[in-house]
């Protein structure tokens, strides 16, 4: 498979680096946090010649010995060097059973700048500060953006691209095959079973299956629509409790495979309880679980921008004004964006439509409205449309 240098991941890591705090790689199953392990180290290498690199992967076969905490703690020590800098990378920690204990054990004698990954549901960003007494500095990994699909692929048609990027989304994994089912049958069985099916059931120690399963895949077939456990619970055969349901709905946000976005009234500046909307880790799930049965385009460019924006590092709400709704509300210190997504512009009715949210917004902050009509942007009264192809591809 052809290796993308994610300079966004390597940069962050390289601001961190010999810092006090234990590096945890998180994201969800397939989205390269193994790989970019490695590229941190091979930048490492070149930058510093003498250091002492200590990597262990713990799915490999011959540490099959360092799957015991003491042992992994001793084996660490002993390849410590003096007097150069020394890293410890261990990949899919989770599988040392009380890893927690060496890894603290190892931070508190300040010998060792410590980066882990592990398996989503069980390194899960909500449990770092139980099970590591040190701090802790997360580096969450997305799939790969529509900017790194092009890198990938070297497309030579912008529109074309993105027309594939649409069906086959962002788990890197997938593009080494070249029918699409196959790449779907990849995402399904890779990702998405192995998290609901292993990695979560496990976990939590769910008994009814079944009932989890439901509870995904009506969230996957909801994307970007409000939902509440009351929505779920009218949906399904069984009806279990409200609690059962949003904890089902808890452990799927943990795991990395839906975000969770509340809303977020302006003129009240107030952050609402009861208003959510979830999106998928990549959108490429819901063809690869549900097929294109039910499909709304329009959420599945919503669930493209709003991955993109988390991925620039934006906090994201639904923005709620009166009876008006902005698609996206995106703070990033002291910056903010209003966004509406739409699928298309061609009616002025729509077009109507989707502006007047915005214009109802009386501060100064930008305004934004994305769809997929293959132009460059312009605006219109004051707000700035953007096609979404073009807009992805925006350095930042």
């Amino acid at each position: 498979m052809k290796l993308i240098i994610r300079e966004k991941y390597l940069n962050l890591l390289k601001s961190v680096k010999n810092t006090q705090e234990i590096k945890v790689i998180t994201g969800a199953r397939r989205v390269g946090k193994s790989k970019l392990l490695l590229s941190f180290i091979e930048v490492i290498k070149k930058e510093e010649p003498t250091a002492n690199i200590i990597f262990v992967n713990l799915l490999d076969l011959e540490n099959e010995f360092l799957l015991e905490y003491h042992k992994l703690h001793d084996y660490l020590l002993s390849r410590y060097i003096p007097s150069v800098n020394n890293y410890v990378f261990i990949d899919e920690v989770q599988l040392c059973p009380k890893f927690e204990l060496a890894i603290n054990s190892l931070h508190t004698k300040e010998m060792f700048d410590l980066y882990i990954t592990g398996s989503n549901a069980f390194l899960l960003s909500s449990d770092l500060a139980t099970l590591f007494t040190g701090r802790t500095f997360s580096v969450e990994i997305f799939p790969f953006s529509f900017f790194e699909f092009c890198d990938y692929y070297q497309p030579s048609n912008l529109d074309l691209a993105f027309d594939n990027y649409l069906k086959i989304g962002g788990f890197s994994g997938s593009y080494d095959y070249n029918s699409i089912e196959n790449k779907y049958s990849y995402i399904d069985h890779e990702v998405y079973q192995t998290i609901v099916l292993r990695d979560i059931i496990q976990k939590y120690n769910i008994r009814n299956n079944e009932l989890f399963k439901s509870v995904s895949e009506f969230l996957i077939d909801n994307i970007g629509n409000m939902t509440s456990s009351r929505n779920i619970q009218k949906y399904l055969e069984t009806k279990p409790s409200h609690n059962t349901i949003s904890n089902y709905i808890s452990f799927l946000n943990k795991a990395f495979i839906f975000y969770d976005v509340r809303g977020y009234d302006l003129k009240g500046k107030k952050y609402l309880s009861t208003d959510h909307k979830y999106y998928l880790v990549d959108h490429s799930l819901r063809y690869a679980v549900l097929g294109s049965k039910n499909l709304d385009f329009g959420r599945m460019l919503e669930n493209i921008v709003f991955i993109e924006l988390k991925r620039r590092g934006y906090e994201v709400y639904i923005g709620k004004l009166y009876k008006k709704e902005i698609d996206f509300v995106a703070l990033k210190r002291d910056e903010k964006l209003y966004i509406q997504v739409s699928a298309s512009l061609d009616q002025e009715e729509t077009l109507k439509r989707e502006v007047a949210p915005l214009l109802a917004i009386r501060d100064a902050y930008p305004k934004l409205i994305i769809t997929r009509n293959r132009f460059e942007q312009y605006t219109y009264e004051g707000i700035v449309i953007k096609d979404i192809a073009r807009w992805l591809m925006e350095k930042y």
